[in-house]
């Protein structure tokens, strides 16, 4: 089965969050670390324009949480909570999040993306030029990196696909050189 028939059958071919049953796309879960069934969601087109542009998130649209929070899904859980955190000003997604119960990884899944804090309390990851770096991305070495611990040498121009981001340090990034995972820090680099 495809991806797509997965979650069409987990949904009962409806949007995860507003069950509506129109325009239904995935959306994988960020930070993207597995992605499949288990790091996707299956949404419509209301749904994903709002989670990913905070702009036009309209609150009452989301009202809709109030029975989707409880599914036994951790991608719909994730999302959910990242949708009631950035709507608490609001009252009613305040009374939620203290209802909502999450599993610690779960909870660190959520809030991997800072939704919910402040400007002022978020770590923001920038590369060389200033350009945000978010979880995913790819980057490129702007300079010959010494890997500590190792006799191994990352060559300026070298790719580095799929970073993710130290949460506690906007200086720091993983990525994969070759088969080796190395922290890279984001002064060297530049998003592709």
């Amino acid at each position: 089965m495809s991806l797509l028939a997965d979650l069409r059958a987990r949904s009962n071919n409806s949007c995860e969050f507003c069950a509506s049953n129109t325009d239904l796309s995935i959306y994988e879960v960020p930070p993207i670390s597995t992605g499949g069934v288990d790091g996707s969601v299956l949404v419509c087109s209301t749904c994903k324009g709002q989670i990913e542009d905070p702009e036009i998130t309209d609150a009452n649209h989301w009202r809709c949480l109030n029975d989707s929070m409880w599914s036994e899904f951790r991608a719909v859980q994730a999302v959910a909570w990242r949708m009631l955190s950035r709507l608490k000003k609001e009252g009613w997604p305040q009374d939620l999040l203290d209802m909502m119960y999450l599993e610690d990884e779960v909870l660190r899944w959520a809030q991997a993306t800072g939704e919910g804090l402040d400007e002022s309390e978020k770590v923001i990851h920038r590369d060389v030029n200033g350009t945000i770096l978010q979880a995913g991305d790819s980057v490129v070495l702007v300079k010959d990196l010494k890997v500590k611990g190792s006799s191994m040498v990352a060559k300026q121009g070298t790719a580095v696909r799929r970073i993710s981001l130290d949460p506690d340090n906007a200086e720091y990034i993983e990525g994969k050189v070759g088969p080796t995972q190395i922290v890279i820090i984001t002064k060297y680099v530049k998003k592709l």
